[in-house]
């Protein structure tokens, strides 16, 4: 890693860092507030393009519900400005700082959507791509571009924002990022389930989310009591009124496979924010899987098979699972059940041994292996990393 991180302030600094880069032959890699750092394979000889001082707010409508902000710009920043005007991110931002011993709130808003990392509530609000607009980048070519807009309906051609969302800088260096925001809602409740199995629980969850009830996010906990009792969350969000009425309606239709009942707000926040820490599962080795929500369990028993600590979010579709060893174990389980798995957190000598990410099948890496060269075709930004 270079000594000497490149520090742009302007989208013309980044461009002129990546020409120089370019004509000395070096690779970049791209960084905001790091709380990502260290996933994937560590990295030496690169320089260090640090995007923290391309910050602020370009442009904000709340009445249109849109913002355009600088890509170095904290979250916490961005979340705090929506908050002033009763508004929220449309997707549910996740902070990987604290599960690296760090503060939350360090990471940028280009880093979490080059991450294409979300939260419990991506099940109902969907993720970083589906809501960014626009953007402004850099491309390894040292060439700076635009793509999308700053309204829902003006994209023609490729849509570049989504590929862009979920590259972890292996495209471009996002300068600017255009987002649909939403209000936020007045209220919230959660509704608890203790004790259930992970099939009953997925059960539970699915019953949720195919019902008229608007569920925002559903996850299961299996030690989520101080007692170690599992606990099934289901949390709906909007007016008051409404808020009751669904919950009503959920308690009801959840009978036959439980009691449900309804959290007061302390310990529904506690539950939450657990599922951002997860300290639940310890500071061991972390895998993420994604895989439909019905094959939650079966990736649970893979783990518990391992002496593995887990979590369900997404109403099953995302694992969260600690454990040493067998990363073949459960990367084949991933791919039976038509997901994969991706290695988040690990000392230095397994994540320089085993990829971050799921192999992908040939055809989908050479496609990829395509679309990277289109934007870097010297792979400026391939590091190695991953």
């Amino acid at each position: 890693m270079s000594v000497n991180p490149m520090q742009p302030r302007t989208a013309e600094e980044v461009r002129d860092c990546v020409l120089e880069a370019l004509g000395a032959g070096e690779k970049i890699e791209i960084r905001g507030g790091g709380t990502k750092a260290d996933v994937g394979r560590t990295i030496d000889g690169v320089q260090l393009l640090d995007m923290r001082a391309l910050s602020g707010v370009v442009d904000y409508d709340p009445a249109e519900l849109v913002l355009t902000v600088l890509a170095g710009t904290p979250l916490d920043e961005v979340k705090a400005l929506l908050e002033e005007r009763g508004q929220m991110l449309a997707f549910d931002p996740f902070d990987h700082g604290p599960l690296f011993g760090k503060e939350a709130g360090a990471a940028t808003i280009g880093g979490v959507v080059a991450a294409g990392v979300a939260g419990s509530q991506r099940l109902a609000c969907g993720g970083a791509r589906d809501h960014i607009l626009g953007f402004r980048a850099v491309s390894g070519r040292g060439e700076m571009f635009v793509g999308g807009g700053k309204v829902v309906k003006n994209v023609t051609g490729y849509d570049l924002p989504k590929i862009m969302a979920g590259s972890w800088g292996r495209l471009a260096a996002l300068t600017e990022l255009t987002l649909k925001v939403l209000p936020r809602p007045p209220e919230r409740m959660t509704l608890a389930l203790r004790g259930l199995d992970e099939m009953a629980a997925i059960s539970a969850m699915a019953k949720a989310l195919g019902s008229p009830a608007d569920v925002a996010a559903c996850a299961h906990l299996p030690e989520g009591e101080g007692a170690g009792r599992p606990l099934t969350l289901i949390r709906l969000q909007g007016v008051g009124p409404s808020v009751a009425a669904r919950a009503a309606a959920l308690e009801d239709l959840l009978t036959p496979i439980g009691a449900a009942v309804r959290l007061q707000k302390e310990e529904s926040d506690r539950h939450w924010h657990s599922l951002t820490t997860l300290s639940m599962l310890g500071s061991g080795p972390l895998w993420r899987v994604s895989v439909p929500p019905s094959k939650g369990a079966a990736i649970a028993a893979v783990v518990r098979a391992l002496d593995g600590r887990w979590a369900l979010d997404w109403g099953g579709g995302q694992v969260w699972a600690a454990f040493e060893g067998g990363a073949g174990e459960l990367r084949r389980a991933a791919t039976e059940a038509g997901g994969h798995a991706s290695l988040i957190r690990a000392d230095r000598i397994v994540r320089d041994a085993v990829p971050a990410f799921h192999p992908p099948l040939p055809g989908v890496a050479a496609l990829e292996d395509r679309v990277r060269r289109s934007f870097d075709p010297q792979g400026i930004f391939e590091t190695g990393r991953f």
